[in-house]
């Protein structure tokens, strides 16, 4: 399929997103290899066949809650599947969760506001947090691989998205999915992301020295 379509593959052998969601999930497991198991996993915004992948279907490593807007049947017995809302959680307790999970969401959530509330509910209802979004001022936008896509204006996002291939579906079908697209992703600078998350520590994931994206965590 070609070498831009490797690169954003998240399963293909030359794909940067696999590599350093490799390395990312290493450093996680680092952190949760002290706690107490099975480890009460909430996933926000994640999918069941992201835990398959990684090898945590063992009901007596974790029990992993998974949120999404959609809830597919789950395939184990120790994962959980529920649709909700990550920015509004009351179907959990604070503190109900022994982490919280969440890789390459907030920055799907929408503006600043619902950003927030989704790091103040995910500090509710978890003990520990690990939550990973893509650098804002990375030059390469991480969704669409297309140089600064990220500081067009919303015309000429739209125009990109439905005349080119940029978005794993292809071109957009209508201009009204174009802009769908184009306003579906809000990445985080350092300077916002750092304080949804009060004395957490930061994980910078580099390329050619340049920050690629942050991972918030705390409570370990």
């Amino acid at each position: 399929m070609g070498l831009l379509h490797d690169l954003r593959d998240p399963e293909s052998p030359r794909s940067l997103a696999k590599v350093m969601r490799g390395r990312r999930f290493a450093f996680f497991r680092e952190l949760i290899e002290p706690l107490p198991k099975p480890i009460q996993i909430l996933d926000v915004g994640g999918t069941q066949d992201f835990w398959e992948r990684e090898n945590f279907t063992a009901p007596e490593l974790a029990s992993i809650t998974v949120v999404n807007l959609e809830a597919p049947a789950s395939r184990h017995a120790n994962i959980t599947t529920m649709s909700g809302n990550a920015c509004d959680m009351p179907e959990f307790k604070d503190g109900q969760f022994d982490v919280v999970f969440s890789n390459s969401v907030i920055e799907h959530v929408g503006g600043l506001e619902q950003q927030r509330a989704m790091a103040s509910e995910i500090q509710r209802v978890g003990k520990r947090y690990f939550v990973q979004t893509p650098n804002r001022y990375f030059p390469i936008e991480p969704h669409y691989m297309f140089p600064f896509f990220q500081f067009l204006p919303l015309g000429a996002k739209t125009w990109l998205l439905k005349n080119f291939a940029l978005d794993w579906g292809g071109k957009a079908a209508t201009h009204e999915r174009a802009i769908q697209l184009a306003k579906g992703v809000e990445l985080l600078p350092l300077r916002e992301f750092a304080p949804m998350f009060p004395g957490a520590s930061i994980y910078k994931e580099r390329v050619l020295g340049l920050a690629k994206s942050f991972t918030a965590y705390g409570g370990f």
